[in-house]
């Protein structure tokens, strides 16, 4: 029986890499992320020559947008793959960021909390830009309304992860005292 129970518990530990195609289509993702980012970056470059400065403006937050949403991809990639199928061998190379294979999934959480607020900020930014526009446009109030109340539901979630990350935090702290 136990050797039943050995090979079933090897089977689920080598299942974690049924998770390595999510990865790596996160990858290709970054991919297309980067055609999008040249695509928004030659599609800039007139508007900052001849347009105006709000538009400008909307188009470098739109750069800004889609290198925060690579970044978040990039930080699940390492982070997920770290933390559910193996670690990363970097050997020694001196460009390995620090806070790889030290992300814990708490701290997973907490980026990927932080980060979708910045992104779900910059879209706001964006409207906020071209308020007037949005206001005039027919149910431009309930827009803006609407994003408001969706950035403001991430912040609050935000802070209750990390409010409970740091009582769950306080209470693995004094068990071990």
């Amino acid at each position: 029986m136990k050797r039943i129970e050995n090979a079933i518990e090897h089977f689920m530990f080598a299942s974690r890499w049924l998770l390595v195609p999510f990865y790596i289509g996160l990858i290709a993702g970054i991919g297309l992320l980067l055609v999008k980012f040249g695509k928004a970056f030659f599609m800039l470059l007139p508007v900052v020559f001849t347009g105006d400065s709000s538009a400008a403006l909307l188009g470098i937050l739109t750069l800004v947008d889609i290198t925060l949403v690579a970044n978040l991809l990039l930080i699940i990639i390492f982070a997920g793959y770290e933390n559910f199928v193996s670690k990363i061998d970097t050997g020694d190379n001196e460009d390995r960021p620090d806070w790889m294979g030290h992300v814990s999934f708490a701290d997973l959480k907490l980026k990927l909390i932080g980060s979708i607020v910045a992104i779900s900020g910059i879209e706001l930014l964006k409207y906020f830009i071209n308020v007037k526009e949005v206001l005039a446009s027919e149910n431009g109030n309930y827009q803006l309304a609407w994003l408001v109340g969706i950035h403001l539901t991430l912040v609050f979630s935000g802070v209750m992860f990390a409010l409970m990350d740091r009582i769950a935090g306080g209470n693995h702290a004094s068990k071990g005292k």
